[in-house]
């Protein structure tokens, strides 16, 4: 049976940090609620060239998220790789997320969540 992910694209309409960490909560709780046990996260990489705001503060506020226990683990795009140790751990429990498009691809313009 395939992993439930849920794609969420965060940078669309182009929102503020704050929208977007709002609409971050509620997508999390729906997913949570649908059954997922991943999310894509879609923040994109920025125009500056090394990461805009959204990208920065969403991971921030992820990683708050698995400090309070809320979220398991949060892969970094760029990082969603076989070598990386996190998304080993991802892909022991759901061994099927392989065959996920951004997977070794280096896409710093997404976070990958493990519910």
């Amino acid at each position: 049976m395939a992993t439930k992910i849920i794609t969420i694209n965060l940078e669309l309409g182009m929102p503020t940090v704050e929208q977007a960490i709002r609409r971050l909560t509620g997508e999390l709780i729906r997913a949570r609620a649908q059954g997922a046990k991943v999310v894509k996260l879609i923040h994109g990489y920025g125009s500056s060239g090394v990461g805009g705001k959204l990208r920065i503060s969403i991971r921030a506020e992820l990683a708050a998220r698995i400090r309070r226990g809320q979220i398991k683990e949060a892969v970094p795009g760029e990082n969603w790789s076989i070598f990386d140790e996190k998304a080993r751990r991802f892909l022991d429990a759901y061994p099927d997320l392989n065959r996920d498009k951004d997977f070794e691809r280096g896409n710093a313009g997404i976070t990958m969540v493990l519910l």
